[in-house]
């Protein structure tokens, strides 16, 4: 089994950067894939990055060239730095874990209890 604990999230201002966190215990060496999601009110929810044990990266549209997912296999940690950041950032983010992928890409099937993201002025 594999748990998942984020941190880092909070309310900053359009334009701040923030930088979270996700603690990954248990089988984490087995997995195949991290990642983090983002669900805000009334909208999808979406992959926002990625990222393979290959250290392959994968961003969403809406946060490429502003975020940056990163991993630190000795601690057990992938981060995902936010800058830039925007109103419409605002959401709760979930750190992901997927132990199969597929052609349509990682699966993931674990998942922490995410961390709120407030961006507002």
């Amino acid at each position: 089994q594999v748990q998942l604990v984020e941190s880092g999230g909070g309310l900053v201002q359009p334009g701040d950067s923030l930088k979270l966190s996700c603690d990954a215990s248990g089988n984490s060496f087995s997995l195949d894939a991290l990642g983090w999601y983002r669900q805000a009110p009334g909208k999808e929810r979406e992959l926002v990055a990625s990222i393979s044990f290959g250290r392959k990266t994968n961003y969403a549209d809406s946060v490429r060239g502003r975020f940056a997912i990163s991993k630190d296999i000795d601690k057990n940690t992938i981060y995902l730095q936010m800058n830039s950041l925007k109103p419409e950032d605002t959401a709760v983010y979930y750190c992901v874990a997927a132990a199969i992928v597929t052609t349509e890409g990682p699966q993931f099937a674990f998942w922490g209890q995410g961390t709120q993201v407030t961006v507002s002025s």
